[in-house]
């Protein structure tokens, strides 16, 4: 069976090569706009969690081209993010599909020269909007040691390393894809909502010291190795991906989120 370290060790690189970064790249009268979604991973965890500013959310979800993720995947990301936010007035996934780059392997770079392309929706005064990636390529950061399924890396997006996600499941010896995809999805996604004191105040300490920015709670969504050698052998016969652990969930509850 294949096996892979956590897309998480990587993650948490990106963020500390990138957060003195404005990440901008975009010129014309609707820079500022856009700026409000390119900012620090985790920094914008109490208006996607509370209904102070916006009473809504549009998740931005795109694809390329025969990389669409599973309609079981989509509907559990809606579901979890309903479970953990307060948008009254609800939740829109607009979903479609772009024309491959053809760069991959993606450097992190390339990730946001794609997303600073393609992405048509930003924050308006009353809705906020996310941005998540599905590429049809690997990720340049992948090791020997190390396989990187996806990364948080702005304010309001992520990016899923489909193509990487199939070779790793739905075979006898591999996790199904869609419990795969969920929980790298909602994993991502849970650092974006300010996860593990990443922009959510921890109510109690439970950051990993050798992992920093995950849950030490082994069975948590939020643990470094959710998705790594045992961790992903862990998920193989899983009908569902790990959930938010008590003190987690407690975080996101106290920043505004349920």
């Amino acid at each position: 069976m294949k096996k892979i370290m956590t897309l998480l060790v990587v993650f948490g690189l990106f963020v500390s090569c990138s957060k003195e970064d404005t990440a901008d790249g975009n010129n014309g009268d609707s820079a500022n706009i856009k700026l409000a979604n390119q900012k620090n991973t985790g920094s914008s965890s109490n208006d996607l969690l509370s209904d102070i500013t916006f009473k809504s959310m549009v998740i931005e979800l795109v694809y390329v081209e025969g990389f669409e993720p599973t309609q079981t995947s989509i509907n559990n990301f809606v579901n979890f993010v309903n479970a953990r936010i307060f948008k009254p007035n609800g939740i829109t996934v607009v979903k479609r599909a772009i024309v491959s780059s053809g760069t991959a392997p993606y450097s992190n770079q390339e990730i946001i020269d794609i997303e600073d392309k393609n992405r048509t929706k930003y924050n308006t005064n009353s809705q906020i909007a996310v941005w998540a990636f599905f590429a049809d390529g690997a990720s340049e950061g992948n090791t020997n040691s190390a396989t990187i399924l996806g990364t948080a890396y702005r304010n309001t997006s992520f990016v899923i390393y489909e193509a990487t996600l199939r070779d790793l499941s739905n075979s006898p010896f591999e996790p199904n894809r869609a419990v795969l995809e969920t929980t790298v999805i909602t994993h991502e996604f849970g650092h974006i909502l300010g996860l593990t004191n990443l922009g959510a105040t921890m109510v109690t300490n439970h950051e990993d010291t050798a992992h920093t920015k995950h849950c030490n709670v082994e069975s948590c969504l939020m643990y470094w190795a959710a998705e790594s050698g045992s961790g992903l052998d862990n998920l193989i016969g899983a009908n569902s991906a790990p959930q938010l652990e008590a003190q987690c969930i407690a975080d996101l509850q106290a920043n505004g989120g349920k």
